[in-house]
């Protein structure tokens, strides 16, 4: 995966638009084509047609046909086909179509190649407060005028619709999110007789090193604990334990201090203590016995609790100064992409509509690990003996109350890549400390400024 660097004006060069173009979209309210309002106001967009769906099932055919660019691969993205399966056997005037794109800087990268191509899908995902990037280029609708009572944004839980919003319109409805929680072998832990079931500090984990290394897999030690290339989204949690923030406003690292002691103690560990490592694939490397913990969001839940072979245990982000942390909100919601087309604009709002049923949102939480986002789906019966029968499931909803919204500074794809280069290089290449805050300093400070207008346009001050 190449690195992106997207921002508002990047994006905007890329699709051929001048800064205006982005200002007016955040400052007029939602049209209909029946409005007659300016186009670059709109929920329609002329010239913006579908992008190239794949062979439509024979028994779909003469249907309204929407297509949703899915930031999944595997069991994930299965477990996304059924519930589109679901919808279209439902009803019988729309056929939604899902097509993996990858991940998410998949999608960040071909949405923007469709965007400036003028043929587009229906429907995208983005993660946390990235789709802001696309709605400071004009690329969103509003969905606001597809609500009723049925279906709007109470039904969803208020830890994430907060960030749905930009310049009092909705953009974004919740449906993939989540939380970092900490994975441990919960076998190897109640073997070696260490704390299970409990709040860890990552001194604590620290300490723990020489008794995990005691024992061996595939004739090596094996590691406490196993950094990635990509971690920034959990890097917000690593600072918030550690009492700093990584941006407030356009402030850049207020107090650079508490980040140097987190990177410290990440560069120690590794190539001090030698009991945590940076792998190159963390979770097959926990599925097979070679490390003691890892992280990962609570969508990943189902795949490590189906792939791994002893005792999982899941547990809260890890504190340190705070205990426990705050900590990001994650996953991602759905948005609907400006197109020349009402039709396919409302039959998409009829798939979100299906897809915040209580039963529905409750299946998708059972099959992925995700947390149910729709309230009443807590409540499903499946979902209650679920949480009866793992309480694992149980654990990203406790941590819930510790959930916030990512700094300003993170909400752009090249902020979280700048923040993972900077924890890679230490972990990785045991690089300077110094260095690498100033590095990151310097990119954070170019990617606020570069967005600046926008960023002051929905509130950050």
């Amino acid at each position: 995966m190449h690195n992106l660097t997207l921002t508002r004006r990047h994006l905007l060069s890329a699709l051929g638009l001048g800064t205006g173009a982005a200002a007016l979209a955040a400052c007029t309210g939602p049209v209909s084509a029946s409005d007659g309002g300016s186009e670059a106001a709109g929920n329609l967009r002329s010239g913006f047609s579908q992008a190239a769906l794949g062979e439509i099932p024979s028994e779909y055919a003469g249907r309204t046909n929407i297509l949703f660019w899915a930031p999944w691969t595997g069991g994930l993205f299965e477990a996304m086909s059924e519930q589109f399966a679901m919808f279209n056997e439902a009803q019988s005037d729309i056929y939604a179509a899902i097509e993996s794109v990858g991940g998410y800087a998949d999608l960040n990268t071909a949405f923007t190649a469709a965007l400036q191509a003028r043929a587009v899908p229906d429907m995208v995902c983005f993660p946390e407060m990235q789709w802001l990037q696309f709605y400071f280029a004009g690329a969103l609708a509003p969905l606001d005028p597809h609500f009723d009572d049925e279906w709007n944004l109470d039904v969803y839980l208020e830890n994430f619709t907060e960030e749905s919003k930009a310049e009092d319109q909705t953009f974004v409805v919740p449906f993939a999110r989540s939380t970092p929680l900490f994975y441990y072998n919960k076998t190897l832990f109640n073997d070696l007789g260490l704390p299970v079931d409990t709040q860890y500090t990552w001194s604590q984990l620290r300490e723990l090193g020489s008794e995990i290394s005691s024992v061996s897999s595939a004739g090596q030690p094996i590691k406490t604990f196993a950094y990635s290339s990509g971690d920034a989204w959990f890097a917000n949690s690593w600072l918030w334990a550690f009492d700093g923030v990584w941006s407030d406003g356009f402030d850049v690292m207020p107090d650079e201090e508490k980040v140097r002691e987190l990177m410290t103690f990440a560069n120690e560990w590794v190539h001090v203590d030698g009991n945590a490592y940076m792998a190159q694939a963390a979770h097959t490397d926990f599925q097979t016995g070679l490390v003691a913990a890892v992280h990962g969001s609570t969508a990943s839940m189902r795949g490590l609790t189906e792939a791994v072979d002893f005792e999982l245990g899941a547990a809260f982000m890890p504190g340190e100064v705070n205990q426990p942390p705050t900590v990001p909100t994650g996953g991602s919601g759905f948005s609907m992409v400006r197109s020349e087309s009402q039709e396919r604009q409302d039959a998409t709002a009829e798939l979100l509509r299906f897809l915040a049923r209580p039963e529905v949102s409750g299946k998708w939480h059972i099959d992925s690990g995700y947390v149910p986002i729709v309230k009443a789906a807590q409540d499903e019966p499946e979902v209650q003996e679920l949480h009866a029968s793992d309480p694992n499931f149980t654990v990203a909803i406790q941590q819930l109350e510790n959930a916030q919204t990512v700094a300003p500074v993170n909400w752009f794809n090249s902020g979280t890549a700048s923040l993972s280069e900077a924890f890679a290089r230490l972990t990785g290449d045991n690089g300077d400390i110094q260095e690498s805050i100033d590095t990151l300093r310097g990119e954070y400070e170019s990617l606020l400024e570069d967005n600046r207008e926008d960023l002051e346009a929905v509130g950050v001050q």
